[in-house]
């Protein structure tokens, strides 16, 4: 029999995405891989452009400057975590990060089903921020708004959506090392939310 051609997976984001203070095995992308390859899914690694501390428009720049040419069979998006902790309007995010999400709608081959955003989980909850003078209500109603936009430019463009914030602030005992970041148990959970959804996308054809 033929061997199924390798699927490409692009994974775009910051420090969520590339697991800051977790083992790169251990990053979402990477349990994504080895979930779908678990279930009969022949899958390249992730390519990932993502940087610890990126906004919008610096994640923006890093495509540009990754010469991304292939058209990817699964894009994902997690963005906009920096722009809220620096204190950006939520007015200024939604046409950044719409842009970015046609960005990753062409690198998918302009088959918006193949994109999957991922909310942004609230940093709020975690050791890190006890000492942030804003406070958690404040944190998490600001990322409320960023997560609604970022779910109803999602909705606008036909690509998919997936909410992980709960998972965070249900399990904000979950950081890893540093105080802020997710531990890899909680980038499991993340996947039980994530999986289905990518599983869906990947069966989809036009």
């Amino acid at each position: 029999m033929p061997v199924a051609p390798s699927l490409h997976y692009l994974a775009l984001g910051d420090s969520y995405t590339i697991g800051e203070s977790v083992p790169a095995a251990y990053r979402w992308p990477a349990q994504l891989v080895q979930q779908l390859r678990r279930r009969g899914i022949v899958i390249d690694d992730p390519r990932l452009v993502a940087v610890t501390g990126w906004t919008t428009d610096e994640l923006a720049t890093g495509m540009d400057q990754a010469s991304l040419t292939t058209s990817y069979d699964l894009v994902t998006l997690l963005i906009g975590v920096n722009d809220e902790y620096r204190g950006r309007p939520a007015g200024a995010y939604r046409p950044a990060f719409a842009a970015l999400l046609q960005r990753a709608i062409q690198l998918a081959g302009h088959r918006p089903y193949r994109v999957v955003v991922v909310s942004i989980p609230d940093w709020g909850t975690t050791p890190f921020a006890q000492n942030d003078k804003r406070g958690v209500r404040r944190i998490a109603d600001e990322l409320d708004v960023y997560n609604a936009i970022a779910r109803d430019e999602t909705s606008r463009a036909g690509a998919r959506w997936v909410d992980i914030t709960v998972i965070s602030r249900q399990h904000a005992d979950l950081v890893a090392g540093d105080g802020l970041h997710p531990s890899s148990a909680q980038y499991t959970l993340w996947l039980q939310a994530i999986l289905p959804v990518v599983v869906q996308a990947l069966r989809t054809r036009e």
